[in-house]
């Protein structure tokens, strides 16, 4: 009988559900019971110390990527100041992909293909560091200067009010990007005008048709015509 009723214990889950009909001692499953808590307890201990393990891999694995991105990106940084440009490049890239949540990469790199005349990456770069950190205003004004390399003028000038805003006191915003940016969007204002002037001076018949289309005559037959269309699908609908 005990053979039996351990037999059948050890069949059943830890957690104790009883029967009717079941003629078991209430000591033996008050030592079942215990005998499962226990092991239940060994099992939770188990689970803790595996995942307190796991957990701490990772954290010692975290560590070594930082620390390892750190010493690329002042490999970089040397390279760079070295005018090794390409070189600081590839090692802000292995940098990043230990660490491809560190904006300080992408806007260094973003400066230095920049230096290239990498324009679209630069942009690219520069954006990536904006997107990660949305309130460092040194990365808002690279994004405005490899937008201005690229000539998006405007989208330059947004950039640099962004960083202005952000930090205020800087003088260099105010007095060399964001001047020189204005600057370029008058001049180029200044272009678009000359070059209009230029065309129309060039092909005068092309002035005089546009004169010719603002004509009261011109306008007194297109309102005719309208109105005899009205008046004919009026009909057509009745």
């Amino acid at each position: 009988m005990h053979v039996h009723s351990a037999i059948h214990l050890l069949m059943t889950s830890f957690s104790w559900n009883r029967k009717i009909g079941e003629k078991v001692s209430k000591a033996a499953v008050q030592q079942f019971e215990s005998q499962s808590v226990k092991v239940e307890d060994h099992v939770e201990l188990e689970e803790v110390d595996w995942l307190h393990a796991i957990k701490r891999r990772r954290e010692i694995l975290l560590d070594d990527c930082t620390t390892k991105s750190k010493r690329l990106k002042d490999e970089g940084e040397q390279l760079a100041e070295q005018s090794r440009h390409w070189e600081a490049v590839r090692k802000w890239d292995e940098a990043i992909q230990l660490t491809p949540e560190e904006a300080v990469l992408y806007e260094m790199k973003s400066q230095v293909l920049t230096i290239l005349q990498e324009v679209f990456p630069a942009v690219q770069s520069a954006e990536m560091a904006v997107k990660l950190r949305p309130t460092w205003w040194e990365a808002w004004q690279t994004l405005g200067r490899a937008q201005l390399n690229l000539g998006e003028i405007e989208l330059a000038i947004r950039s640099f009010q962004v960083a202005l805003h952000l930090h205020p006191i800087e003088r260099m915003l105010w007095e060399e990007d964001l001047r020189w940016a204005l600057h370029l969007r008058e001049e180029k204002r200044a272009v678009q005008q000359e070059t209009a002037q230029h065309l129309s001076e060039e092909i005068p018949e092309l002035q005089q048709d546009y004169e010719d289309f603002e004509s009261d005559e011109v306008i007194a037959a297109c309102t005719a015509i309208a109105e005899r269309q009205k008046r004919a699908c009026a009909m057509t609908m009745n």
